[in-house]
């Protein structure tokens, strides 16, 4: 009795499983009926997506230079673009900022300051980020910049304040300006204190001047540096 028992348990899960594969297969070859192209309702206007196969067909990909175009002719873009170049300003009066440098921007996150500094002059601007956004900034890693010793003349930096190992990101800055060339950084409001303890991070620097600042509608505090010049 127990053997007749287990072979019907056996034939029952073997039709079910028989079953329930035929069904998955069915449910694979059959197309949704949303994704099957349908005539053009008498007002495109007035059809909104019923499912995302719907919504895509409806919404055609927009371009990342149409993207980028929309984003750069916003005010918003444009009154940061004021803001951060105002701030160059007093450097390069200093003589410190020529058009023909060798700019970096560390942390450039969607790259106002690049661009900041290409509508102020200079060619050859380098923004990188742990995100890329192309084509004003690429994908690297502040903490492990990928360039060579004294590549640049200026490093720049608006979010010294968020890197997770700040000794790191020093190093790193600093090591990759050229000997006597500029690192430039901003830091929250602070004072005199809090802006020594930030020199120190940058062992291969001298500290040039600090002051308050405003950036985007932010108060923060500058500090310009000096790389040394190696001793020959």
């Amino acid at each position: 009795m127990d053997n007749q028992i287990d072979s019907f348990l056996k034939k029952l899960s073997y039709g079910a499983i028989a079953i329930a594969s035929l069904t998955l297969f069915s449910l694979f070859l059959r197309t949704p009926d949303t994704c099957v192209p349908q005539e053009a309702p008498p007002k495109p206007h007035l059809r909104f997506p019923k499912s995302s196969c719907d919504f895509t067909s409806t919404r055609p990909h927009l371009p990342s230079d149409k993207k980028n175009n929309r984003l750069w002719s916003s005010r918003d873009w444009n009154n940061k673009l004021h803001s951060i170049s105002l701030i160059f300003l007093p450097i390069r009066d200093l003589g410190l900022l020529p058009n023909h440098s060798k700019i970096l921007c560390v942390s450039a996150g969607a790259g106002h300051e690049v661009a900041a500094l290409q509508s102020l002059g200079v060619d050859d601007v380098t923004g990188v980020e742990l995100y890329d956004s192309p084509p004003l900034v690429s994908r690297a890693d502040p903490h492990n910049l990928p360039f060579f010793d004294a590549a640049f003349d200026f490093g720049f930096t608006a979010r010294f304040d968020e890197a997770l190992f700040p000794a790191r990101f020093a190093a790193e800055m600093q090591r990759v300006v050229r000997p006597g060339g500029v690192c430039f950084l901003l830091v929250g409001e602070c004072g005199s204190h809090e802006v020594r303890d930030v020199v120190r991070l940058f062992r291969n620097c001298r500290f040039v001047t600090s002051r308050n600042i405003t950036f985007i509608g932010i108060r923060m505090t500058s500090i310009l540096l000096r790389t040394r010049k190696s001793s020959s």
